[in-house]
Protein backbone atom coordinates (compact mmCIF):
# COMPACT_ATOMS: atom_id res chain seq x y z
CA UNK A 1 0.00 0.00 0.00
CA UNK A 2 1.56 3.31 -1.07
CA UNK A 3 -0.19 4.89 2.34
CA UNK A 4 2.38 2.69 4.18
CA UNK A 5 4.94 3.40 2.19
CA UNK A 6 5.01 7.77 1.82
CA UNK A 7 6.23 10.20 3.95
CA UNK A 8 5.38 13.69 2.81
CA UNK A 9 2.94 16.12 4.50
CA UNK A 10 2.13 17.61 1.46
CA UNK A 11 -0.14 14.58 1.40
CA UNK A 12 -3.42 13.92 3.36
CA UNK A 13 -5.42 10.58 3.94
CA UNK A 14 -7.57 11.29 1.59
CA UNK A 15 -4.22 11.62 -1.19
CA UNK A 16 -2.76 8.33 -0.46
CA UNK A 17 -6.09 6.24 -0.45
CA UNK A 18 -6.35 7.85 -3.86
CA UNK A 19 -3.21 6.61 -4.53
CA UNK A 20 -3.67 3.80 -3.07
CA UNK A 21 -7.13 3.23 -5.29
CA UNK A 22 -5.26 4.12 -8.53
CA UNK A 23 -1.79 2.02 -7.91
CA UNK A 24 -4.44 -1.04 -7.75
CA UNK A 25 -7.06 0.01 -10.56
CA UNK A 26 -6.14 2.76 -12.74
CA UNK A 27 -9.45 2.21 -14.36
CA UNK A 28 -11.31 3.31 -11.76
CA UNK A 29 -13.90 5.58 -12.36
CA UNK A 30 -13.49 9.30 -9.77
CA UNK A 31 -17.19 8.27 -8.92
CA UNK A 32 -15.65 4.98 -7.84
CA UNK A 33 -12.32 6.08 -6.31
CA UNK A 34 -14.71 8.66 -4.47
CA UNK A 35 -17.20 6.27 -3.05
CA UNK A 36 -14.34 3.52 -1.97
CA UNK A 37 -12.14 6.40 0.33
CA UNK A 38 -15.48 8.40 1.79
CA UNK A 39 -15.13 11.51 -0.24
CA UNK A 40 -17.61 12.85 -2.96
CA UNK A 41 -16.78 12.73 -6.81
CA UNK A 42 -15.89 16.75 -7.23
CA UNK A 43 -13.35 17.05 -4.81
CA UNK A 44 -12.12 13.96 -5.47
CA UNK A 45 -11.33 14.42 -8.88
CA UNK A 46 -10.31 18.23 -8.17
CA UNK A 47 -7.12 16.17 -5.91
CA UNK A 48 -6.94 13.41 -8.75
CA UNK A 49 -5.99 16.29 -11.03
CA UNK A 50 -3.61 17.49 -8.44
CA UNK A 51 -1.79 14.62 -7.76
CA UNK A 52 -1.22 14.59 -11.79
CA UNK A 53 0.02 18.30 -11.98
CA UNK A 54 1.90 17.83 -8.88
CA UNK A 55 3.63 14.72 -10.59
CA UNK A 56 2.59 12.35 -8.24
CA UNK A 57 0.72 10.44 -10.91
CA UNK A 58 2.85 9.80 -13.92
CA UNK A 59 0.32 7.99 -16.01
CA UNK A 60 -1.73 5.17 -16.63
CA UNK A 61 -1.08 2.24 -18.31
CA UNK A 62 -2.23 -1.13 -19.59
CA UNK A 63 -0.04 -3.85 -17.53
CA UNK A 64 0.87 -6.58 -20.27
CA UNK A 65 1.80 -10.04 -19.67
CA UNK A 66 5.18 -10.73 -20.89
CA UNK A 67 4.93 -14.35 -21.22
CA UNK A 68 1.77 -14.21 -23.06
CA UNK A 69 3.07 -11.63 -25.23
CA UNK A 70 6.00 -14.51 -26.28
CA UNK A 71 8.82 -12.87 -23.95
CA UNK A 72 9.86 -14.98 -21.22
CA UNK A 73 13.38 -14.59 -20.99
CA UNK A 74 14.58 -12.71 -18.68
CA UNK A 75 18.83 -11.91 -17.92
CA UNK A 76 19.73 -8.97 -15.95
CA UNK A 77 23.06 -7.96 -16.81
CA UNK A 78 25.85 -5.94 -15.73
CA UNK A 79 27.44 -3.10 -17.67
CA UNK A 80 30.95 -1.49 -17.06
CA UNK A 81 31.63 1.17 -19.66
CA UNK A 82 35.04 1.85 -20.73
CA UNK A 83 34.89 4.91 -18.77
CA UNK A 84 32.41 7.38 -16.63
CA UNK A 85 33.03 10.79 -17.58
CA UNK A 86 29.50 12.77 -17.90
CA UNK A 87 29.56 12.68 -21.47
CA UNK A 88 30.36 9.11 -21.84
CA UNK A 89 27.40 8.21 -19.23
CA UNK A 90 24.59 10.52 -21.17
CA UNK A 91 25.14 8.86 -24.60
CA UNK A 92 24.50 5.48 -22.88
CA UNK A 93 22.06 6.35 -20.99
CA UNK A 94 19.99 8.25 -24.83
CA UNK A 95 21.54 4.87 -26.40
CA UNK A 96 19.49 2.51 -23.68
CA UNK A 97 16.15 4.33 -24.54
CA UNK A 98 15.86 3.31 -27.81
CA UNK A 99 16.62 -0.47 -27.02
CA UNK A 100 13.01 -1.78 -26.05
CA UNK A 101 14.52 -5.49 -25.33
CA UNK A 102 15.95 -3.12 -22.07
CA UNK A 103 13.01 -2.87 -19.74
CA UNK A 104 15.29 -1.32 -17.31
CA UNK A 105 18.61 0.63 -16.75
CA UNK A 106 19.84 1.44 -13.49
CA UNK A 107 23.10 3.62 -12.30
CA UNK A 108 24.74 1.50 -9.50
CA UNK A 109 27.25 2.64 -7.53
CA UNK A 110 29.48 -0.03 -7.03
CA UNK A 111 31.86 -2.54 -8.97
CA UNK A 112 30.13 -2.17 -12.11
CA UNK A 113 28.29 1.26 -13.52
CA UNK A 114 24.53 -0.16 -14.89
CA UNK A 115 22.04 -2.96 -14.11
CA UNK A 116 19.73 -3.79 -17.06
CA UNK A 117 16.68 -6.34 -17.06
CA UNK A 118 16.63 -7.39 -20.09
CA UNK A 119 13.22 -9.43 -21.61
CA UNK A 120 13.51 -11.72 -24.73
CA UNK A 121 11.52 -14.74 -26.22
CA UNK A 122 13.97 -17.21 -25.30
CA UNK A 123 18.14 -17.45 -25.06
CA UNK A 124 18.99 -17.44 -28.40
CA UNK A 125 17.38 -13.92 -28.96
CA UNK A 126 18.68 -12.96 -25.93
CA UNK A 127 22.46 -13.95 -27.62
CA UNK A 128 21.92 -12.23 -30.54
CA UNK A 129 20.53 -9.01 -28.52
CA UNK A 130 23.56 -9.27 -26.38
CA UNK A 131 26.31 -10.23 -29.37
CA UNK A 132 24.48 -7.38 -31.65
CA UNK A 133 23.19 -4.39 -29.47
CA UNK A 134 24.21 -4.51 -25.71
CA UNK A 135 27.78 -5.12 -26.55
CA UNK A 136 27.76 -2.17 -29.17
CA UNK A 137 25.82 0.45 -27.24
CA UNK A 138 28.63 3.58 -26.35
CA UNK A 139 31.24 2.89 -23.89
CA UNK A 140 30.56 -0.79 -23.33
CA UNK A 141 33.54 -2.22 -22.27
CA UNK A 142 32.05 -5.13 -20.16
CA UNK A 143 28.71 -7.19 -19.47
CA UNK A 144 27.70 -9.95 -17.06
CA UNK A 145 24.66 -11.73 -17.58
CA UNK A 146 22.42 -13.08 -14.89
CA UNK A 147 19.06 -15.62 -16.03
CA UNK A 148 16.49 -15.65 -14.28
CA UNK A 149 15.06 -19.19 -13.84
CA UNK A 150 12.01 -17.52 -12.21
CA UNK A 151 9.97 -14.35 -11.49
CA UNK A 152 8.86 -14.80 -7.91
CA UNK A 153 7.57 -11.29 -7.56
CA UNK A 154 7.26 -7.95 -10.25
CA UNK A 155 5.82 -5.30 -8.81
CA UNK A 156 4.48 -4.02 -12.65
CA UNK A 157 2.64 -7.50 -13.08
CA UNK A 158 -0.77 -8.15 -11.41
CA UNK A 159 -1.33 -10.85 -9.49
Amino acid sequence: MISQRVDDSSLDGFDLRILDVLSQDARASVTDIAARIGLSKTPCHARIRRLERDGYILGYRAVLDPIRLGLEHVAFVEVKLERTTEAALRTFNQAVQGKPEIEECHMIAGGFDYLLKIRTANITDYRTFLGEELSNLPHVAQTSTYVAMESVKETALLD
